[in-house]
């Protein structure tokens, strides 16, 4: 035979109390209704006055939208009509990055005078890794590279987030040191 003295017979077991009574509970569904309508009220509101709606219908208004010239996007080389750059490879935006997202690689090019000039090779941009902090942009002497208003980088493949700033051909532009 078991001992079933940890067991209580039905006829044992009081009913539930209510905390503080029918009143409180009222009080609660009250306010619960009262802050659904305060949030309804808002709703309801942009139903009648449609022109001061100020959410974007992305991406049906892409041939619309408009951005803040402040908007900060990605990170570009500025080439002219030439495919000529004002970047000298200085390697000041490079520094300037807190986390490593610009990697100028730099060669030797030989002037007519025959002396060797340091040049940009390769200005490679890391997107994934950037914070759209603008340090690098400031940093640059020369103004080369600007921030872009380009903000749709999704991709599949991470390896398309690295990208080489400095066009196949490009040279620096007469006049800049």
């Amino acid at each position: 035979m078991t001992d079933n003295s940890n067991y209580k017979d039905a006829s044992q077991i009081s009913p539930p109390q209510w905390r503080g009574g029918v009143a409180s509970y009222l009080r609660d569904v009250f306010n619960g209704v009262k802050s659904l309508l305060v949030g309804l009220r808002r709703t309801m509101y942009y139903f009648t006055h449609h022109k001061e709606i100020i959410t974007e219908q992305y991406p049906d208004n892409r041939a619309t939208l408009v951005f803040p010239e402040r908007f900060k996007g990605e990170v570009v080389l500025i080439h002219d009509e030439n495919n000529e750059h004002a970047c000298t490879g200085c390697t000041a935006c490079e520094l300037a990055c807190p986390n490593a997202t610009i990697k100028i690689i730099t060669k030797f090019d030989l002037t007519p005078e025959g002396k060797k000039k340091k040049a940009l090779d390769k200005f490679v941009y890391h997107l994934e890794l950037c914070t759209m902090c603008n340090l690098c942009i400031v940093a640059c002497p020369t103004d080369a590279i600007k921030m872009a208003q380009t903000f749709e980088h999704s991709v599949y493949n991470r390896a398309h987030l690295t990208k080489i700033l400095n066009k196949p051909g490009s040279k620096i532009r007469e006049g800049v040191e």
